[in-house]
């Protein structure tokens, strides 16, 4: 197990390997496919983007409205190769992670290496376990959007795997 400080440790993600399991603490954006799709119309409309992209990431997650007593909702990962198209572009603007579940294109593993990045994975079906790392949410943009509007989250001990790590080892391969 390694604990990661997302605003102290970026340094270490080049130590990380394929399968690692990361606990991760700080700040994570989130975005979906719609959101994707407004954050591309503003970087080809040379607009400033909501947050800054250079060594932040974003969890592919569209949360469920919270319980009352709950900070967040359920909180489980989407499929990431949804935002496939959008990833590589965000990786070279300066995006250093991303979270969520199932494999990459090679397209984003080549962006993933170029940027010494990594893409997290987030275990599916795990959404209740997820909410409880959430200790803060802050609406960011597209609110209208609601559910995959842009959060910023603030997570503590958030279990994850390194699916592809700086280097291009991917755990789906070999399957």
């Amino acid at each position: 197990m390694i604990r990661i400080d997302l605003l102290h440790d970026i340094d270490k993600f080049e130590s990380l390997k394929a399968g690692d399991l990361v606990y991760l603490s700080g700040i994570v954006y989130t975005a979906r496919d719609a959101a994707h799709l407004r954050m591309k119309k503003l970087i080809d409309d040379h607009k400033e983007l909501p947050f800054d992209l250079k060594n932040n990431g974003i969890y592919y997650v569209g949360p469920c409205e919270s319980q009352p007593g709950m900070i967040y909702g359920s909180a489980g990962p989407t499929t990431s190769s949804r935002m496939d198209v959008y990833t590589p572009e965000l990786l070279d603007l300066g995006l250093k992670f991303c979270i969520g579940k199932g494999r990459r294109s090679k397209e984003v593993k080549d962006a993933l290496v170029r940027n010494s990045a990594i893409y997290f994975i987030a275990a599916g079906g795990a959404g209740a376990l997820y909410a409880n790392c959430v200790t803060k949410v802050e609406n960011v943009a597209f609110e209208d959007l609601l559910s995959e509007s842009i959060k910023k989250l603030t997570i503590k001990d958030f279990p994850v795997f390194v699916g592809i790590d700086t280097n291009g080892n991917d755990i789906y391969e070999g399957e």
